[in-house]
């Protein structure tokens, strides 16, 4: 049987995750889930491939009125209600959407805190636009089986692959054997599209940012390489039928679904 073992969101891409009991999915996965980003001064996106610790900075965000908390290593809260400003079209990772500049205190802290200056922004998540994939799933034996490949006996956190959802109970690597395949989720329905391509940032120790393990190698070491340079490790997914998810609930892996069906939004 299978089943959710663990849950991680961020309202702020690339900073400290939290691990809910459970989240609502819908079109957009988790609705504030990496909501807001930061920008280089050229448009460019900066998260932990630019600055690993970044990590270590947590995000807390508060709705009705909406409230961003960010707490620095140093404990220093940097806190104010949410104002946007311009609308601006960036283009993250071949993604071109709508969002909003941030106007408040938190640029300015992690301006500081990076060395360059750097711009908040808000996603609009608007219907039919994307700025990242809804829904990333990885099993906990996938995991283990990468330690044991790399390492041979220590443990690997599974935060270092920053995935929404976790999952106990697979062989290694089954849940790429969902491709193409809806899964039932709680009272959700997913649909796995594709496998997920790694990059640089699961190299990090999840707790600080700095790099403790030839995680890309060691993947494709065993498991080789998609297309002569993609590294894969665990799956993304579109939701097709909105609703809850919780740590514990069962996954389904179904049949392939229907020609012509389409994700929820």
């Amino acid at each position: 049987m299978f089943t959710v073992s663990r849950l991680s969101v961020t309202p702020v891409r690339g900073l400290a995750l939290h691990h809910p009991d459970s989240v609502e999915l819908g079109a957009h996965g988790v609705i504030d889930d990496r909501r807001y980003s930061l920008l280089t001064e050229d448009g460019r996106l900066f998260d932990g491939t630019k600055l690993g610790p970044l990590v270590q900075v947590r995000a807390r965000l508060e709705t009705d009125p909406e409230r961003l908390t960010l707490t620095l290593p140093s404990g220093e809260a940097v806190a104010a209600d949410v104002q946007l400003g311009e609308p601006i079209q960036p283009l993250i990772h071949d993604r071109r959407f709508a969002a909003r500049t941030v106007t408040g205190p938190w640029a300015e802290a992690l301006s500081a805190y990076a060395g360059r200056r750097l711009q908040l922004i808000r996603s609009e998540r608007r219907a039919g636009e994307a700025d990242r994939i809804a829904v990333s799933i990885v099993s906990d034996a996938s995991v283990d089986e990468l330690a044991r490949r790399g390492n041979g006996a220590t443990p690997l956190d599974a935060r270092r692959f920053r995935m929404l959802m976790q999952v106990a109970g697979a062989r290694p690597h089954q849940e790429d054997e969902w491709v193409g395949s809806d899964v039932g989720i709680g009272e959700v329905v997913v649909r796995v599209t594709r496998p997920v391509a790694r990059c640089v940032i699961t190299t990090q120790d999840p707790s600080t940012g700095h790099a403790d393990f030839p995680t890309l190698r060691a993947i494709a070491a065993y498991r080789g390489m998609r297309d002569g340079r993609k590294i894969d490790f665990g799956v993304y997914a579109d939701v097709v039928t909105p609703g809850r998810v919780s740590v514990g609930d069962r996954l389904v892996p179904g049949s392939r679904p229907a020609s012509g069906a389409e994700p929820a939004g």
